[in-house]
Order: C-alpha cells, then structure tokens, then sequence
C-alpha cells in the first residue's frame, strides 16, 4: 500500500514574460501558500517545475519546510502543453519506480499561469488531455488548475482537468488565487489520513466571484 500520511505536491509555474507585472504577487503568494502546507496535517514533499519557452526543474521530492523563497524571473513565450506533459511524465516515471510503501498516497499537480498555451511543439491540448485523465483515472492524481486572462475552467477541461479543479483568478488576485488553492490542498491532504479515496473540494461560486 502506499502511504496515506504522504503527499507530493508539484507545483507547476509560468514565467512567461507576461508574468512579470504580477511578479511580487506570486512570490508572496508563493511563500503564504508553502506555510500553510508546513502547518498541514502528515507528511509533504515538494516539486516546483517552472516554464516559459523552456521547462525548468526548480527543486524535486523536496520536503515542505526546506522549500526555499520563490524568485521568479519572468521571460519569454508560454509552453504549457510541453511543460505539462514533461512534468507529469517524469512524475510518473520517478513514483513507478519507488517501492509500493514509500509512495505518496496523494499526488497532486497543481499548474498557475496567467496566459494562452503559444509555444509547446511536442505536446497538444489532447495528448495531454489523454495523459491528464490516465493519471487521474489509473492512480488516482489530483490536478488543480488556475489560468489568467482566460476561461481557466474550459482550457482546464480541453487538458483534462476536472472544472471542479480549474479557477479563473484576475492578474491582480493571484495572491488570493494562490491562498484559495493551499486551503483546499490542505484539507485534502488532512481527510486522506483517515480516507484515501477523498477528494479535494471543489471551488466555490462564491470562492470564484472573489477571485474575480
């Protein structure tokens, strides 16, 4: 069996240049969100994966209370599909070849970005909507999504993610989109100590007109 009191969480972010405007947002958000995890109930290990045009690995399998402070540098174009299939495949590559009773019973990826998919050439809305949905489907993984200057609730479904999941935040909220998303990854990893097969709640109508 894997373990109930373990969560791994990756965190996927854009850096794009659009980014930049909202830079200290993030970075403080970031460092509100990393401290409520610390405060959570079991055991929590960390992977930050950052993304323009190119797909960077931040830190990986880190445990909460040594993640560092978020200095995010803000350039160029917007991959998504590419960093999304990179890291949920590697992801998967690295838990399969963990022994059964040292994986994580709770898998979450959660992905923030503040623009349109422009640059991705390997990877398309529907192959990673096909990978999303095995990895829900056969293991079990939770994906949150929350997109800017977009419908994040119909790009997060053309990838799979369920709309329960997927937040639309205004540029000027990601702070508060950030804070909404820790307090419902926190509950969950509370409620699979005790329940394994629990799921994240879903984002409120009132959680969404806030973040407005």
């Amino acid at each position: 069996m894997t373990r109930s009191d373990l969560t791994h969480l990756y965190f996927l972010l854009d850096r794009s240049g659009s980014m930049q405007s909202i830079k200290s947002d993030i970075e403080g958000g970031f460092a509100a969100f990393v401290e409520e995890q610390q405060r959570g109930v079991g055991e929590c290990r960390a992977t930050l994966a950052q993304f323009d045009d190119v797909y960077e690995v931040v830190y990986a399998d880190r445990p909460i209370a040594d993640v560092p402070s978020l200095d995010l540098q803000p350039r160029n174009m917007t991959a998504l599909h590419d960093a999304m299939g990179r890291l949920i495949t590697d992801a998967g590559q690295r838990l399969a070849a963990m022994k059964e009773d040292e994986r994580p019973g709770t898998v979450i990826v959660a992905i923030m970005t503040d623009g349109m998919e422009n640059a991705s050439k390997e990877w398309t809305a529907a192959s990673i909507s096909s990978l999303v949905r095995q990895q829900s489907n056969v293991f079990g993984w939770t994906f949150m999504y929350m997109g800017a200057d977009q419908d994040a609730i119909e790009v997060g479904e053309s990838l799979g993610i369920a709309r329960d999941h997927a937040v639309t935040y205004s540029r000027s909220k990601s702070a508060a989109a950030m804070a909404t998303a820790s307090g419902k990854i926190a509950k969950l990893r509370e409620a699979r100590v005790a329940a394994p097969a629990a799921q994240m709640e879903a984002f409120t109508d009132e959680e969404r007109t806030a973040l407005e």
